[in-house]
């Protein structure tokens, strides 16, 4: 579960990072790219889940 929570973190995080740099309009639009891929990321974990 710890392992799985890190993974939504970083995944928030680099792809808000990432949206940033490559010169997303605002840090605001950077946090909605990084939102969906929290959300992407966060039922590719739950459907693993046994």
């Amino acid at each position: 579960m710890r392992r799985d929570l890190v993974l939504l973190i970083v995944v928030f995080a680099l792809v808000t990072a990432v949206a940033a740099a490559l010169g997303a309009t605002n840090f605001g639009t950077a946090l909605t790219f990084g939102q969906i891929a929290f959300a992407g990321t966060l039922v590719w974990v739950l459907v693993k889940r046994p």
